[in-house]
């Protein structure tokens, strides 16, 4: 008898694709306009652009010494672990150049087969949209969530006062967990501050816009509706280090999701907004903890910084599940309030910069 030709099971194969699309017909609408709107992201965005502003020194510096005009917070920038784009487009610290260039295109069609396969399967997930903790990334997590279990010993009183803050150990200050809407920023702050979440299940990690990253690539666009619940990865689902899905539901406040950041807004507008909010009545706390981005947080650094500074938080990237910390500044002057990071105030808690 004659062995089936390849069209014999084109047509079974095109039934069962057709079917999968209609039965997960809302999700897949939802997925194809991502699609377009990152799309559009891609080719029209301004994020990166913006008239350089003035010199935070000049108008914050003078009123440093008079308590009256100015407020201080101190402000805990948590890096994400590598996402699964990290894994797909950099090499990374953790491989060779030559093991990147061999493994790039079958990892390239790995992925993209896969996302193939979540947007037939009408998952709410992706490999690249809003890219989520790669499994590096989780296991750096993990090992920010040691170190702040473990307490080691630290260099210096001021170093255990910040794992303290982080821990929010009996006796610290109060402190708040924010973190941008983006997947990979709020698995790290799940994971890394676990063990402080289950000893206060009140506790919620608030999810602020603002903090989006500073890209035109989709990785950077968030993939979670607005005012929606974020869910766990296909990799978090099946991860040990902690029941990231159970954090999302019962411990992520997503009350100010109101979606992706806008096509004509830019990196300072959304630092500025930060700032504002920061010493807003929003916030009483003096201690601020903030889950967010590489190139959000180096973009802070470079615009408050006074400009005379060469810190290497300028033109270095936090690692992968780094902890810095820094004393931020409101001062009240005539011409309304301006900010400026304290550039003695920067401490490297964990990580540092690469």
């Amino acid at each position: 008898t004659p062995s089936p030709s390849l069209s014999s099971y084109a047509r079974p194969a095109l039934i069962v694709i057709c079917g999968m699309l209609l039965f997960n017909l809302p999700t897949l609408i939802y997925k194809s306009q991502m699609f377009i709107r990152g799309v559009v992201y891609l080719l029209l965005c301004n994020d990166k652009s913006w008239k350089k502003p003035s010199d935070p020194s000049l108008l914050v510096g003078p009123l440093l010494e008079d308590s009256s005009k100015i407020e201080r917070k101190t402000v805990y920038f948590v890096r994400h672990g590598e996402s699964t784009w990290n894994d797909t487009f950099n090499k990374g610290k953790h491989r060779s150049r030559l093991t990147f260039a061999l493994g790039f295109f079958p990892g390239l069609i790995r992925a993209m087969l896969y996302e193939l396969y979540l947007f037939l399967a009408g998952k709410l997930d992706s490999w690249f949209y809003d890219a989520p903790l790669s499994q590096l990334g989780i296991a750096q997590s993990q090992d920010l969530s040691r170190f702040l279990k473990e307490q080691p010993a630290l260099p210096s009183d001021e170093d255990e006062f910040h794992l303290s803050v982080l821990n929010a150990q009996p006796g610290s200050p109060p402190s708040k967990l924010v973190c941008s809407n983006l997947r990979r920023a709020i698995s790290t702050v799940a994971a890394a501050f676990q063990d402080r979440l289950s000893r206060r299940p009140q506790e919620k990690i608030l999810i602020i816009p603002v903090l989006q990253e500073i890209s035109r690539n989709p990785d950077a666009l968030s993939i979670t509706p607005a005012h929606a619940q974020i869910h766990a990865s296909w990799l978090e689902k099946t991860s040990e280090i902690c029941d990231f899905q159970n954090i999302f539901t019962n411990q992520v406040d997503m009350s100010l999701h109101s979606g992706n950041k806008p096509i004509g807004t830019n990196g300072l507008k959304r630092m500025n907004l930060f700032c504002d909010f920061l010493f807003s009545p929003s916030v009483a706390e003096d201690y601020v903890i903030v889950g967010g981005h590489s190139l959000w947080f180096r973009s802070f650094f470079q615009t408050f910084l006074p400009f005379a500074s060469n810190h290497v938080s300028k033109k270095k990237k936090i690692v992968n599940g780094g902890v810095i910390a820094f004393e931020f500044v409101k001062a009240n002057t005539k011409y309304g309030p301006r900010y400026m990071i304290d550039p003695k105030s920067i401490d490297i808690v964990y990580g540092g910069f690469h």
